[in-house]
């Protein structure tokens, strides 16, 4: 009897495991419920170097086109139905860019700033916002609970927080803030170490966040249908109760970690326009 709970146990953890993790197989629809199409793991794999070097599509990467590609078809649809009053699905497209350029990108970059960079605002949003929603819908999977996305994401953040920087301050300036004014000169050293530590964890705090997040609610929804197999059927309303309430709230959760990613994008590149640190 133990030992049948422990292979259950085995099986439900492998479940949550494959999950959440990347790799080569995707779960497609088929008359038993769902079928593995197994990707092709060495279609662009080579070494570089002496570094090995694998571009090939995986399941995740597969999940990013995907959005990628429902973004750019909203968009381009987007754009043949403008209209002065848009009306329905265009409607709440248009409140989000506009609560996107009003509420994140305008108090925090000011005037001048905001309406050039509220379309990269506007594609970290809705990409993130996709890759999340296409984690939630019957054989689909979580981009953004692979650390390499989130970093690969906070690392464009990084870059245009730098390069905002830069063309704010000048390159000397950008240099010079790293070091504030009044700092004794023997003093100096510690301070360029403490900012530059600075300016790495953002990005840092970025990619975590959302990672960590996406992660732990898809293995708790999981664990808790998990739940009926380890412990038996009686326990199927609690889980599955449950099971809906964290569905629910990671609908929620999906919307709010795409805006703090976004918001705080926003917030770091404001600090660094504004000749702040």
């Amino acid at each position: 009897m133990a030992q049948a709970a422990a292979n259950v146990g085995e099986q439900v953890k492998e479940m949550i495991l494959h999950h959440i993790t990347n790799g080569w197989e995707v779960e497609v629809p088929s008359s038993h419920w769902a079928t593995a199409l197994e990707l092709k793991p060495d279609l662009w794999h080579f070494e570089l170097a002496g570094i090995d070097v694998n571009l090939s599509i995986s399941r995740h990467v597969l999940m990013m086109l995907i959005a990628a590609g429902l973004l750019v078809f909203m968009a381009l649809v987007l754009r043949r139905k403008i209209a002065l009053v848009p009306k329905g699905f265009f409607s709440v497209i248009e409140s989000v860019v506009l609560f996107i350029r009003d509420e994140i990108a305008s108090p925090t970059l000011g005037h001048h700033y905001a309406p050039r960079l509220t379309p990269y605002l506007c594609t970290t949003f809705f990409f993130i916002l996709t890759c999340n929603l296409l984690g939630l819908i019957p054989y689909g999977s979580t981009a953004t609970g692979n650390i390499s996305v989130t970093a690969g994401l906070a690392f464009l953040s990084f870059i245009m927080i730098q390069f905002w920087g830069m063309k704010h301050m000048g390159v000397v300036g950008y240099l010079r803030h790293l070091v504030p004014q009044g700092v004794p000169l023997w003093l100096a050293p510690v301070m360029v170490i403490v900012e530059l530590m600075g300016i790495l964890a953002k990005p840092f705090a970025l990619c975590m966040r959302l990672f960590a997040n996406m992660v732990a609610g898809h293995v708790v929804i999981l664990s808790l249908i998990g739940l009926i197999f380890v412990i038996g059927i009686f326990i199927s309303p609690v889980s599955v109760a449950f099971a809906i309430f964290m569905y629910i709230l990671e609908l929620f959760v999906a919307f709010l970690q795409a805006y703090i990613f976004t918001m705080l994008t926003s917030l770091f590149i404001g600090l660094m326009v504004a000749g702040g640190h």
